[in-house]
């Protein structure tokens, strides 16, 4: 025992100093307040696992079920392991907030089971992130999902939410096993066979509901995975290092950014900022939209002093909301850009032809090229008249003259597209 190897210092130091007996050199509680130290100090959790660990609250579950995934996870190591290496981003932040909570840690095994701690992971009903949120339950707890950005997928939005649910659901039921059913199923789904138990004279706990197979099955596995976790080494499974310290932090931001400049300025790879910041649904960050991200800690300082000394554009995209019914041909001719680049940049199917007031990211590099040919050539150009048939648009006479819808409008100072058959307007001849 530790405790046992002071205990000698100080009889030592007794006996040295000429003391008849420890007791005479020292008050007996000394002894008990160095015990209580050190075994304290011994009680600190080795790492975020350990921590997990000695934060086990709930009662086990011994069924037959429960046995039956244990052997499954357990003939699956590498599974496990590759688990596990995904959770440790984000395992010392949800074990933190649960302890804040006065929460059993088993809690932070649910996203072994719901995403296998992917926080981009998308079901087949369309539930998503670490929690596996799904739409409706999501707006519940005013977790944004637009164009912009998904906080279902917010490794720290969600998993604040995802408690407070949890917290609802056990005050709701009195009980954690019924509580994780209800995360699974849902509410009304567990009082039913509650109440239908209730009417029949059954037992009411988890075990003896008649229940959906999913969420039958689903505290079992939480079970399995919590025996493996508690001592992986007699599964034979070595758990990744998971230091019982932050691995992120919260980095404010006022401009607006893409994700990839904002992983050079961290110098880290576009993979590990988005394994921290998967929510953003685009290549840019609005700043007034989302004033902060996610970023290593150990990278932050670099972050800052990258920024500080950056030159140029922090983002290479021009945000535009189109009008109702505008076509994207227009739009493109508008920004001098190629349907095609303003299609794939937004991912738009062919078939769509027109928007209906949509928001729209312009590629800035692709408006600057095409724009110096633009010029280029129409310094090298005459003007020519062209008489204007039935059928005939703008933007058809500007594609057959090589030019834009633009440069047409300009150089006829035309106040919008309208155009009359028989009217003749200039076009370029490019030399």
């Amino acid at each position: 025992m530790p405790y046992l190897k002071a205990y000698c210092i100080l009889l030592c130091i007794a006996l040295m100093t000429g003391c008849t007996s420890v007791s005479a050199g020292f008050r007996n509680n000394d002894f008990h307040n160095i015990k209580s130290v050190l075994l304290k100090k011994n009680n600190k959790p080795l790492d975020a696992w350990d921590r997990m660990r000695k934060g086990f609250q709930m009662p086990n579950l011994n069924t037959e079920l429960s046995r039956q995934w244990l052997k499954y996870y357990a003939s699956h190591p590498d599974s496990i392991k590759k688990i596990a290496e995904r959770s440790s981003k984000y395992l010392y932040f949800v074990i933190e907030e649960i302890t804040r909570r006065n929460l059993p840690t088993e809690l932070a095994l649910i996203p072994f089971i719901e995403s296998a701690y992917n926080p981009s992971a998308l079901s087949k009903n369309q539930a998503s992130g670490l929690w596996q949120f799904v739409p409706k339950t999501a707006q519940h707890f005013n977790l944004k999902q637009d164009w912009w950005c998904d906080e279902r997928r917010d490794p720290v939005i969600s998993t604040c939410a995802a408690l407070d649910y949890l917290e609802k659901l056990y005050k709701t039921q009195g009980n954690w096993h019924l509580a994780l059913a209800s995360y699974n199923c849902g509410e009304s789904t567990v009082q039913k066979a509650i109440a239908k138990n209730k009417k029949l004279g059954l037992p009411t706990n988890y075990s003896s509901l008649k229940i959906p197979e999913e969420t039958r099955n689903y505290v079992p596995k939480i079970q399995a995975i919590k025996i493996i976790i508690k001592n992986p080494e007699k599964f034979g499974i070595n758990l990744p290092k998971v230091n019982n310290e932050p691995y992120f932090r919260i980095v404010k931001k006022n401009k607006d950014m893409d994700i990839e400049i904002a992983a050079k300025l961290a110098e880290i790879s576009l993979e590990e900022f988005k394994a921290l910041n998967p929510s953003y649904n685009r290549p840019i960050i609005k700043g007034p939209y989302s004033q902060t991200i996610l970023l290593p800690i150990h990278t932050i300082d670099t972050f800052h002093n990258n920024l500080k000394s950056f030159k140029g554009n922090l983002s290479n995209w021009k945000i535009y909301k189109s009008r109702n019914r505008e076509t994207f041909a227009s739009i493109a001719e508008h920004f001098g850009i190629s349907e095609t680049d303003l299609r794939q940049s937004n991912h738009i199917k062919h078939q769509q032809k027109v928007t209906s007031g949509q928001i729209l990211l312009i590629p800035i590099d692709k408006i600057k090229s095409r724009t110096r040919n633009i010029k280029n050539n129409y310094v090298s150009s005459s003007l020519i008249e062209y008489e204007i048939k039935a059928g005939d648009t703008l933007l058809k006479i500007a594609k057959e003259h090589n030019t834009t819808l633009n440069t047409l409008v300009k150089i006829n100072k035309l106040n919008n597209d309208k155009i009359i058959a028989g009217s003749k307007i200039m076009t370029p001849c490019y030399k």
